[in-house]
């Protein structure tokens, strides 16, 4: 086990959503970047719609601390104000991991 730490946050925007979402979002992850164990973001949108992002972080309590950031709680606040129709959040710490690459 190495202690990496996932976040898989999967959501739907509001119809009615404001350019300042895709600014706010921008700025949220080069800070993300700043922060000690950020290891990698990845984000996909699904042809419904859906929207799924991964943040790993390399331990749980640098999540934490990424998920505690008043900046981040702020725009979490403000996100389901006005940005999300709807969304679902599960952390979670590596167990197992396996890698490939052809050489």
């Amino acid at each position: 086990m190495n202690g990496e730490c996932l976040t898989v946050f999967r959501s739907r925007l509001r119809d009615d959503v404001p350019d300042r979402y895709f600014a706010l979002a921008a700025d949220l992850l080069d800070g993300a970047r700043t922060l000690p164990g950020f290891v990698e973001f990845k984000q996909f949108v699904a042809d419904d719609g859906e929207r799924l992002a991964l943040v790993t972080f390399d331990t749980a309590e640098h999540e934490a601390a990424w998920r505690d950031d008043v900046e981040h709680r702020a725009a979490q606040q403000e996100g389901r104000d006005v940005f999300y129709a709807e969304y679902d959040i599960a952390v979670t710490e590596v167990v197992r991991r396996h890698r490939w690459t052809r050489s």
